[in-house]
């Protein structure tokens, strides 16, 4: 077993990151008397009472069984309890396998995860399309297995819900406290990454199980691709966590935390990020600014983004930034043109047209981003693109501006969609290679 609360608490104390924080190792950890974790992708966090074991998420379908297995191998009673602290397919995909293992289990999960469900199944191939340009970039040997196969097409039969996911027997509304064994737990209902994200405080314990209410990376408070995330919300969520002062903090991506004044400190930072971030897009927008000035304005410290538990490597400051514009402002951006546009493809022709053609656009993407104007470089490129579809010189020049453009982002989500978008322009190229 891996000693994993003093690893954190090196990384935490020195800020010297030199291990990773977001394991997926499908090992099970002993982090205290009778409670667990298994580092997956998500972990499933455990408590074994005399009377059954309480498992604190299921993990993917892809390494549900393996967390099962371990899980089974560290406890000499069954898992009776599963609790989802949100609806997510990597919290709930491997439930599957705990039924296999253990049989009937109570389900228990905010009372909004049912209809999560309903949309998943509604929005399956949707789905599936996000999931593959937002992981589609992830080497296979990261173990995560969010992206089965590379071919796309393939990928539209896969059930984005597995259809073996146990749906909960036991809905909470705001809180719920239920007893096993000896064990009293509570279960809280905060917003933050979604709208049916529970936390559970073991009070005998000290032991906060916090989801994804903290994920060793910056706040997933602004994917691009995603229903509306809660950021006010997440922020006060952590501060109600802190108010209980736990000694223990398990999420459910990354490392568990230990240590009161520690965990006080970390769950207090990461919300005065999000806070500030958010009072100073509110201000703006008051003060009757536009979203391309508030996105261009609004910045993170660079020494708060180098925190080890605030690094954005998954979602980005800039997302939230959106996130929030959209909470309040709604899709319309504030420019008069975009309100009703012109289609992406008229667009690019007149500017090829107005540049001489798409050779001068392309020249020009180069030259931005030989300059370090990555920004700059994808506009001219889609302008190119969009004005030659079918063009195999001219995508091969968008893939390629794509692709060196990924490689100088950080955060998971940008190198995703922009990966994609080199797909998009590589199968024209393909596609005339192979008539």
């Amino acid at each position: 077993m891996a000693d994993l609360l003093a690893l954190s608490s090196r990384i935490i104390d020195e800020r010297v990151l030199d291990e990773p924080v977001n394991r997926v190792t499908q090992e099970l950890s002993e982090i205290g008397d009778g409670v667990a974790v298994v580092e997956s992708f998500s972990h499933s966090a455990v408590l074994r009472t005399d009377a059954g074991a309480v498992a604190f998420d299921a993990s993917h379908k892809s390494t549900g069984a393996d967390v099962a297995d371990a899980i089974a191998g560290w406890s000499d009673v069954p898992v009776t309890h599963l609790v989802y602290t949100h609806g997510h397919i990597d919290h709930v995909g491997g439930s599957g396998a705990f039924a296999e293992r253990w049989g009937d289990l109570e389900v228990i999960g905010h009372e909004r995860v049912a209809a999560r469900f309903e949309r998943y199944r509604a929005t399956n191939d949707w789905n599936v399309d996000i999931n593959t340009r937002q992981f589609g970039g992830i080497r296979q040997d990261m173990g995560l297995m969010l992206v089965e196969s590379d071919d796309e097409a393939m990928a539209r039969w896969r059930r984005f819900l597995p259809d073996t996911t146990l749906w909960p027997t036991i809905e909470v509304h705001d809180a719920h406290e239920f007893v096993v064994g000896d064990e009293r737990i509570e279960l809280h209902h905060d917003r933050g990454e979604t709208d049916d994200h529970l936390w559970a405080w073991l009070p005998e314990r000290k032991v906060i199980m916090a989801g994804d209410f903290l994920i060793w990376n910056f706040p997933n408070a602004g994917n691009p691709q995603k229903v509306q995330r809660f950021p006010i919300e997440w922020a006060a969520a952590l501060r109600r966590m802190a108010s209980f002062e736990p000694e223990l903090l398990v999420p459910a991506h990354g490392l568990p935390i230990s240590g009161a004044s520690r965990i006080r400190t970390v769950l207090h930072t990461v919300a005065d990020a999000l806070d500030a971030l958010v009072d100073e897009v509110v201000a703006m927008m008051n003060g009757g600014a536009k979203l391309d000035e508030i996105v261009h304005t609004v910045r993170v410290p660079d020494d708060t983004l180098a925190l080890p538990y605030l690094r954005p490597l998954y979602d980005e400051p800039e997302f939230v930034v959106r996130n929030v514009w959209r909470q309040f402002g709604g899709w319309w951006d504030g420019a008069a043109s975009r309100l009703k546009p012109a289609p992406d493809a008229a667009v690019g022709a007149v500017v090829a047209e107005l540049a001489g053609g798409t050779a001068p656009l392309l020249e020009r993407a180069k030259r931005a981003l030989d300059d370090g104007d990555v920004r700059l470089a994808s506009h001219l490129a889609d302008f190119a693109g969009w004005a030659a579809p079918d063009d195999p010189e001219v995508h091969a020049e968008r893939a390629d501006i794509y692709l060196r453009r990924r490689k100088l982002e950080s955060s998971l989500m940008s190198k995703g969609i922009f990966a994609a978008a080199a797909r998009e322009s590589q199968v024209i190229v393909d596609g005339h290679a192979s008539t």
